[in-house]
């Protein structure tokens, strides 16, 4: 009786286990249709609409911009603008000289990449200062782990451009893609990347994402937000940019020179 015992509470055990399992474990996402109105829309702003995914009333566009399906209408279609360097949005932060507070909500690795990602903006003597600070209250900018999905949906991360004259408010990460990274200044660039959009920047690449990216040569145009050339940036692609549409997680990848030049002109 006793081992009847011992293994029916086992059996029970497993049992548990199992129904905890199925209930921790988050479904595979399906991915939504994008009806051929939003489709329009997309590609009125200059966007391929062949390379949108859609969840939760979200699209993700350029591999790492989240843009709510409820902005679309109020972004203004625009052209395709000749192929340039540097690239900002038409929207950026106002109130220069300015202070951006950064709050890092996720674990202490991602504090140091931040702190790095701080101090090479700090270095070029801008009108924008960035710290990171302990609480979310006031904080410009939170980072923070991405929802689950986005795992599933393959996006490493996102941001958006500035709004009302803020740098955009969040940045998520994948914590997936990024908690093994071994070289804390690899993502130290990819936070710096999130936020140069934070603060208006494009991809260096937009007009080309086959550069960075590979596959089929795709131009994001305008997207509504802007795509201006920066003076004194050189055509061509930039190898080194830190604002490459793609990139590898371990990559590091401080200003160039080009870059230094976008920042100095905006800021």
């Amino acid at each position: 009786m006793k081992n009847y015992l011992k293994i029916s509470a086992y059996a029970l055990l497993l049992l548990l286990l199992a129904s905890c399992q199925d209930q921790n474990t988050p479904e595979q996402p399906q991915l939504e249709d994008v009806p051929n109105e939003i489709l329009d829309k997309v590609d009125a702003l200059g966007f391929n609409a062949n390379e949108v995914r859609m969840y939760d009333g979200t699209l993700f566009i350029e591999g790492d911009i989240a843009i709510p399906v409820s902005k679309l209408d109020q972004m203004k279609p625009g052209q395709r603008i000749p192929t340039e360097e540097q690239y900002s949005t038409d929207n950026l932060v106002a109130g220069n000289p300015r202070t951006i507070n950064v709050f890092v909500d996720m674990p202490q690795k991602y504090k140091d990449a931040t702190d790095i990602a701080n101090a090479r903006y700090n270095a070029e003597s801008l009108n924008l200062t960035f710290q990171r600070v302990t609480s979310s209250s006031g904080a410009d900018i939170t980072i923070k782990a991405s929802p689950w999905y986005y795992r599933f949906l393959g996006i490493l991360g996102s941001a958006g451009f500035p709004e009302n004259g803020n740098p955009y408010h969040t940045i998520l990460m994948t914590r997936a893609y990024y908690d093994n990274v071994s070289n804390i200044n690899g993502l130290a660039t990819t936070i710096a990347h999130e936020m140069g959009h934070c603060i208006g920047m494009r991809h260096t690449d937009y007009m080309d994402r086959s550069y960075s990216c590979g596959g089929v040569p795709d131009n994001e145009g305008d997207g509504g937000v802007g795509a201006n050339h920066i003076p004194g940036t050189p055509t061509g692609p930039d190898a080194n940019s830190w604002m490459l549409a793609c990139g590898t997680p371990e990559g590091d990848r401080p200003f160039t020179s080009n870059d230094q030049v976008a920042l100095d002109y905006l800021y």
